[in-house]
Formats: C-alpha cells, sequence, structure tokens
C-alpha cells in the first residue's frame, strides 16, 4: 500500500500563541506553570543522563541531551558516508572526495547519507525506540533522517522516488511489535523534506530468512548472514523506478548494499540510501591495512 504524506504540519501550543502588539511567538504564564506543576506531581527523569525533566514532554529526554546530538563533522566520502581522514581523498580525477573502499569498488547504491555518528546520545535514543519501545523518539530522529533527505535532494533532483524501509524478519516484527524504521521513515516524510516527490511502501522488500546480529561478525561472516535475506515482493513497484532506501543505522553497509544489490536486480534504476545514524570508522584507532585486508574491507562495505 503507498501512502502520501500531506504538507501541513501541526504547530506545538507554544508555537500557537501570538503576541498582539509584536506578532512574535511566546510561551504563556498558564504554561510555564503547568510544566511546573507537572514537574511536581510527577516527577522523571532523562532517559539518557538520568538528569530531572522540569518541562511537560511525551519523549523522556532532556534538551540538553538533544542538544547534543550533532550531525556529523568533517569530510565525509561523497557515496558512502564514510569519514575521511586522509588527504588522498581529496585529490586525484574525482571531483568529489572518496574514500579508498569507493576508490576501488562503486558500490550498489547511488550515495548514501546519515544525519549523526552512531555513538553516544543519538545511538542511546535509537536503543531507545528500538529496545525500550519509546515510540515518541521517532518523531526526533524523523527530523533527523528529514534533513538527511533534504540534503540529497539536489543529487536525485525532481524525479519521483519510492520510500522504501529495510525490512525486519515476521519474527522480529511481531516481536517488536513494530519496524523502527518505518516509523522514522513516516515521521520524515511528513515534514515534507523533498515535496511531494517521495512516496512511501513499506511492501515493496521483504525479509525472507531471520538472521543473527551483525554486531561482532567478519567481513564475510557478515555477507554470508545477509546473503538471500531479503527478496523483493513487488517488483513491477520497482522496475524503472529510483529507490530511496532507508533505515535507521548505517554500520558496515552490508544490510543496505544487499538490500541495494537485490532492488537494481529487480528493476530499480538507482538507489539512495538516508539512514538517521553511522558507524564512523575515524572514530576508532586508525591503522593502515594491508592489500589483502583493504580487499576484504571493500567487499563487506560493498555488499
Amino acid at each position: 500500500m503507498e501512502v502520501v504524506f500531506s504538507s501541513s504540519q501541526e504547530l506545538s501550543p507554544a508555537a500557537k500563541v501570538k503576541d498582539v502588539a509584536g506578532g512574535t511567538s511566546f510561551v504563556s504564564w498558564a504554561g510555564l506553570a503547568a510544566e511546573g506543576l507537572f514537574a511536581t506531581l510527577f516527577p522523571s527523569d532523562c532517559r539518557l543522563c538520568g538528569a530531572p525533566l522540569i518541562k511537560i514532554s511525551r519523549l523522556p529526554v532532556c534538551e540538553d541531551c538533544l542538544q547534543a546530538m550533532r550531525p556529523i563533522a568533517g569530510g565525509v566520502c561523497s557515496t558512502c558516508g564514510e569519514g575521511l581522514v586522509s588527504p588522498s581523498a581529496f585529490s586525484g580525477d574525482h571531483n568529489e572526495p572518496l574514500c579508498g573502499l569507493c576508490r576501488r569498488m562503486a558500490p550498489p547504491f547511488a550515495k548514501a547519507a546519515a544525519y549523526g555518528s552512531y555513538d553516544g546520545g543519538l545511538r542511546e535514543l535509537i536503543h531507545l525506540l528500538k529496545y525500550e519501545h519509546v515510540r515518541t523518539a521517532s518523531n526526533v530522529l524523523g527530523r533527523m533522517l528529514a534533513e538527511v533527505i533534504a540534503g540529497l535532494k539536489p543529487a536525485f533532483g525532481d524525479v519521483p522516488l519510492l520510500v522504501v524501509p529495510v525490512p525486519l524478519h515476521p519474527s522480529k516484527m511481531r516481536q517488536r511489535g513494530f519496524n523502527q524504521a518505518d516509523l522514522i521513515a513516516c515521521a520524515a516524510l511528513k515534514l515534507k523534506p523533498a515535496g511531494d516527490q517521495l512516496t512511501f511502501n513499506a511492501s515493496v522488500l521483504e525479509r525472507r530468512r531471520d538472521t543473527q546480529s551483525q554486531t561482532g561478525l567478519s567481513s564475510h561472516q557478515r555477507r554470508e548472514n545477509i546473503r538471500g535475506a531479503f527478496g523483493v515482493a513487488t517488483p513491477k513497484e520497482v522496475e524503472g523506478r529510483e529507490i530511496l532506501l532507508v533505515d535507521d543505522v548505517f554500520t558496515t553497509g552490508t544490510t543496505v548494499s544487499e538490500c541495494a544489490r537485490i532492488l537494481r536486480r529487480a528493476g530499480a534504476t538507482r538507489v539512495w540510501v538516508a539512514t538517521v545514524a553511522r558507524t564512523l570508522k575515524t572514530n576508532a584507532q586508525y591503522a593502515v591495512p594491508n592489500q589483502d585486508d583493504e580487499a576484504r574491507l571493500a567487499m563487506a562495505a560493498h555488499g
């Protein structure tokens, strides 16, 4: 089923209150009193840092923690979004900076982008949604994903895109009760980050085989673990279309690369990838791999 989102957005109660003289918005004294009463009668702590929450909010996370979740800073690969540490990434015959892996082997997707690094408060907020079932976290994560999509828009231009979330296996779906990629994508599309050119369809991809967690697996094990796990349920929806693949986290790229590969095999012309967070190898201790290690890394990251 396809869903097209409207452009209307509900303003917060504070934004609806207008100063008659100056025309600027302000928080009414009644709102401040209500927040103080709420904090007194229903004391709660931030689920990330433990600080007392003093404002009425459906999301149990304080403003300081939310403000600390910043976009990725510094240079990133123009194709896969990996952080760049080598000066050679900005040189050569390429018009845009590329990491070593993308120079040696083009991934099956046209471009991947993420909002922030998968660490600190952003990682905890994603876990709050996925593992503690705090669904209101999807609204904040959706706003981050909307920024990513808006940043990708100049690359894919005005071509209509089909937005496809990375699916969960039915058993995992029953256990969790929702697909976090669905919730985040829907929250993002309500903000119209690319106008009316995005159409959401959660039934395009299906997860046909349950897989173990990719955490702790080698590059070869990751590829074998994910191989054959996904399929295109509705090939007619994909053929001749450009796809925007969305997920919560881009780790090694094995999952999104496998999804992009089968989407292209089903007839998709190009696949773009947008995620809320990304694991940055530049955050880890940097080491120069040997030639064999580089080849294995390239195969893992590019499916």
